[in-house]
C-alpha cells in the first residue's frame, strides 16, 4: 500500500492563535509547525537546533506565515520560563503547546547506562512535565487552550528500548493527570502516539522493513499524517476531547501480531492475495 499524497487539507482555522512546538526545527516537529502555521497560528519554533529553526522561521515568513525561532532546552526550567516570556511578549497569549521534543536510545536494559537513562527521561518525560507546568498559566489567562503531548505506540507495549518506553508510558500518565487538573482552566490535554513514522533521521534504519511487514496497512506513516492529528487536537474541532491517547500507527497496536498469525494460518489473505 502506498503512502497517500496531497495531505494538505486543513480541518481547522487557527487564526489569532499562538502555538509553541518543541523539537520543531526538523522532522515530525517541522511538519507540525508548518501545518499549524498554514492553519493561521503564530508559531514559536522551540528547539536546540538553532540553524534549522531560524531557517524554518524564515521560510514560513517568506510564505506569509507568522513564525519565530526560540532556543529551548526542554529539560531546563529556566529555559521554559524564557520561552514563555518570549511568547507573552510576542503575542501576549498562548493557545497551543505541542510537546514534541524527544530522543531515542535504542539500547537494551542491560546496555543502557544511567547517564543515557537520565538524559532520555529528562528530555522526553521531564521536558513534557516542565512544558505543561510553564505553559498552563499563560493559557489559563488567555481563556484556555490545548496541549498535545507526543508519546508513542511504544507506550502500549514493551519496546526493546527501556528508557524510551518508560518515558512514553510516563507521557501518557502525565497527559491524563494534567487533563484532570487543567480542565477547570479551560485547557484540554491529549497525547498522540505514533507508530513507525519515517523522517530523514531514520530513513535507513534496519527496523523499517520488519516493522512495515508487521503493520496491517503495510507501510510507514508520514510526518504530515501525524501533523494532521495534532492540528485536529489543537483546534476547536476537538473541543470535547481531553485526557485521551490517539494511536496513529496503521493498525499496529490494534493487533498486528494476531493479524500476522491469521495471515500465516490462512484465516486472512495476505497483502499480495487481497
Amino acid at each position: 500500500m502506498t503512502s497517500p499524497t496531497g495531505n494538505a487539507a486543513l480541518i481547522a482555522d487557527l487564526s489569532g492563535r499562538v502555538a509553541i512546538v518543541t523539537g520543531g526545527s526538523r522532522g515530525q516537529g517541522e511538519a507540525e509547525v508548518r501545518l499549524l502555521a498554514r492553519a493561521g497560528a503564530a508559531v514559536l519554533i522551540a528547539d536546540i537546533l538553532d540553524e534549522e529553526g531560524h531557517a524554518l522561521a524564515r521560510a514560513l515568513a517568506s510564505e506569509g506565515h507568522e513564525a519565530r525561532f526560540f532556543h529551548l532546552d526542554v529539560a531546563r526550567p529556566e529555559s521554559w520560563s524564557a520561552a514563555l516570556d518570549a511568547a507573552g511578549r510576542w503575542r501576549g497569549r498562548l493557545d497551543i503547546l505541542v510537546n514534541n521534543a524527544g530522543i531515542i536510545n535504542r539500547k537494551s536494559t542491560h546496555d543502557t547506562t544511567l547517564e543515557a537513562w537520565n538524559r532520555l527521561i529528562a528530555i522526553n518525560l521531564t521536558g513534557t512535565f516542565l512544558g505543561m507546568q510553564a505553559a498552563a498559566p499563560l493559557m489559563r489567562d488567555g481563556g484556555g487552550g490545548s496541549i498535545v503531548n507526543i508519546a508513542s505506540n511504544s507506550a502500549f507495549s514493551g519496546h526493546y528500548d527501556p528508557a524510551y518506553t518508560a518515558s512514553k508510558w510516563g507521557v501518557r500518565g502525565l497527559t491524563r493527570t494534567a487533563a484532570m487538573e487543567y480542565v477547570t482552566w479551560g485547557i484540554r490535554v491529549n497525547s498522540v502516539c505514533p507508530g513507525l513514522i519515517v523522517t530523514g533521521l531514520n530513513a535507513n534504519a534496519p527496523h523499517l522493513k520488519p516493522m512495515i511487514g508487521l503493520t496491517p496497512m503495510a507501510r510507514s506513516g508520514t510526518p504530515d499524517e501525524v501533523a494532521q492529528l495534532v492540528l485536529f487536537l489543537a483546534s476547536d474541532a476537538s473541543s470535547f476531547i481531553t485526557g485521551e491517547d490517539f494511536t496513529i500507527d496503521g493498525g499496529f497496536t490494534a493487533g498486528a501480531a494476531y493479524r500476522r498469525v491469521a495471515v500465516e494460518s490462512g484465516l486472512l489473505p495476505s497483502a499480495e492475495q487481497a
